[in-house]
């Protein structure tokens, strides 16, 4: 049988709830972001001090990376040059150029901090997950209006036809003060008979996505 590109699982962080293949892994009850983070980061059992560094952004597409990443065994079934990670949102970096743009408004109180300069590029958040993982393939942010499922599908696709990733780490990564979403699936090739799969098709993905 012909190998189909699936969704062979997916992550969501949203709602102070951590669900990875529909699963609830964690839930928390903090009203900030930085402290429901911070929760998850010690739940997962996360050794890494940078994380404690990162701008909000980059802590929740870490976080959901690391969490389906460690789950699945991506690192253990693939070379980091065979993996490729694609994001998008609605927002870029904006989050944290507003906290950029507070350290530099005020004239008589010039301060830019490089600790939050670093993070006001939206592609940032990819670097924090190849530098953890080593994963050294396809790497792209791109900024839509809304989830873009259709889109999505088709250049994560290509990139399968092409040759270029055999895994991929793909979704949505948003996060607004303490609202946040971040909705990733890992897209494989496989036989159809494989258990637990599902066709990698717009419909598919946005059906994941709505999950409540």
């Amino acid at each position: 049988m012909n190998e189909e590109i699936v969704i062979t699982g997916y992550c969501c962080i949203r709602d102070n709830l951590v669900i990875v293949d529909g699963e609830h892994l964690y839930k928390g009850n903090e009203a900030l972001f930085s402290e429901f983070s911070t929760g998850v980061y010690r739940h997962f059992g996360v050794n890494y001090p940078k994380f404690h560094k990162m701008d909000k952004l980059s802590r929740l597409g870490f976080l959901t990376a690391d969490i389906l990443i460690n789950k699945k065994k991506i690192s253990d079934r693939y070379a980091g040059s065979e993996t490729g990670i694609i994001l998008m949102n609605s927002s870029s970096s904006l989050d944290t150029d507003r906290n950029h743009q507070k350290s530099i408004s005020d004239r008589s109180d010039y301060f830019p901090s490089p600790s939050i300069f670093v993070y006001t590029l939206p592609n940032v958040v990819i670097g924090e997950i190849c530098i953890r993982h080593k994963i050294t393939g396809e790497g792209n942010f791109f900024v839509t209006e809304s989830f873009n499922p259709v889109f999505l599908v088709n250049y994560v696709s290509q990139l399968f036809y092409s040759d270029i990733v055999k895994c991929c780490l793909a979704g949505w990564t948003e996060i607004d003060g303490n609202n946040y979403e971040s909705v990733l699936y890992l897209i494989e090739k496989r036989k159809e008979t494989v258990e637990g799969i599902a066709n990698f098709e717009p419909s598919v993905a946005e059906s994941i996505y709505n999950r409540r």
